[in-house]
């Protein structure tokens, strides 16, 4: 009987993993279920640079006109109005990471391909990259030591903290109370911070009286948003049960859940409130110097960028299988020239609202 076998180093056998390990780390993301070339993803991806040379693609933003304009035979020459524009960057560079045996006597001893599990190795390393990388750029988490190699794990570039313009604001202090907070670091003095539906309520009123707004995500012409929290701010959002407000419990229990739910981005979903597709994640990192304060977020269309290099793209990296010591030693290694980040115009959030709150271990 005859078998088709790829050994080590064919050249099919190194395309096909390379394809396959991309897909199969995508599978285990958050992320590439938000990715698309289309406008109106939540992480909008450029591939300007996977024909040609550079390090970083350029992304354009013009700004709605705001003149009155004239009537009737009023003259309009001399009363034009110039376009506004700002513009954001994401840079690429290369990340790799490699395994290596000890060699053949050592593989000897194990029931188990160190190939095999070299690739399911890596494919969980790179799941792990792009997910921490995406939520540490959109959440602004500028408590990662970014000093030398540790942009390693912020797409290949700092990250920028939620933007605080005048009336443009991009972060929210725990939920509207009495006696609203103005820092992350007063969160975690009390339950009343804890994350409550009524955050979800004001990032919507921030995405829509911002300039410019945060455009919701279209599905099937549904306006959509998004928002991300941590499992322990999900349980405070479900255990609230306060009488004097609208609670999680109440809005679920008020609408008969339907409609798409085979869309991407309602895979995994915890529900729906206000247009907002909630998800849970336990990467949504620690606002900086605190212990019990999370940041969640909240997320339109174009909330990120995602660029990739030369023979690469979000379905591709490289995979390379090297001999060693008269090849007694294997070694294989997956990389990928990329670049994830916040968009970011004129110095402020693009497409995200951050929502801070106490997120203490229940």
């Amino acid at each position: 009987m005859a078998s088709t076998d790829y050994p080590l180093n064919h050249p099919l056998a190194v395309k096909v993993w390379s394809i396959g390990i991309m897909r199969e780390a995508l599978k285990e993301t958050y992320a590439a279920r938000f990715m698309g070339t289309n406008k109106n993803s939540l992480i909008y991806v450029k591939n300007e640079l996977r024909k040609g040379p550079g390090d970083r693609v350029r992304c354009g933003l013009r700004m709605q006109l705001e003149g009155a304009g004239v009537q009737g035979d009023n003259t309009l020459e001399g009363n034009e109005e110039a376009l506004v524009t700002h513009n954001d960057s994401i840079f690429i560079d290369q990340l790799r990471h490699a395994v290596r045996s000890e060699g053949k006597m050592s593989e000897q001893r194990i029931p188990f391909s160190v190939r095999e599990e070299a690739k399911d190795g890596l494919r969980d390393w790179w799941a792990d990259r792009i997910d921490t990388s995406f939520f540490n750029q959109i959440t602004g988490n500028t408590g990662t030591d970014q000093n030398g190699d540790n942009t390693k794990y912020t797409g290949n570039q700092a990250t920028i903290a939620p933007s605080t313009t005048t009336n443009n604001t991009r972060i929210i202090y725990g939920p509207a109370t009495d006696n609203d907070a103005t820092t992350e670091g007063s969160l975690s003095a009390s339950a009343s911070y804890d994350f409550q539906i009524t955050m979800l309520d004001k990032a919507i009123v921030t995405a829509k009286t911002a300039a410019p707004l945060i455009r919701p995500l279209r599905i099937n012409g549904q306006p959509k948003y998004v928002a991300f929290l941590h499992p322990n701010q999900v349980y405070s959002l479900r255990t609230d049960a306060t009488a004097a407000r609208v609670t999680w419990y109440d809005a679920q229990k008020a609408r008969v859940q339907g409609g798409e739910t085979d869309n991407p981005i309602f895979n995994g979903a915890l529900g729906e409130y206000n247009g907002v597709v909630i998800h849970e994640s336990t990467r949504v990192p620690l606002a900086p110097s605190t212990t019990q304060v999370r940041r969640a977020v909240f997320c339109g269309a174009q909330a990120a960028l995602f660029a990739t290099g030369r023979d690469n793209r979000p379905t591709t990296m490289t995979w390379v299988e090297e001999l060693f010591d008269y090849e007694n030693e294997l070694g294989v290694a997956a990389g990928m020239i990329y670049g994830l980040k916040k968009t970011v115009y004129n110095s402020i959030d693009f497409g995200t609202v951050v929502m801070s709150s106490r997120a203490a271990t229940p």
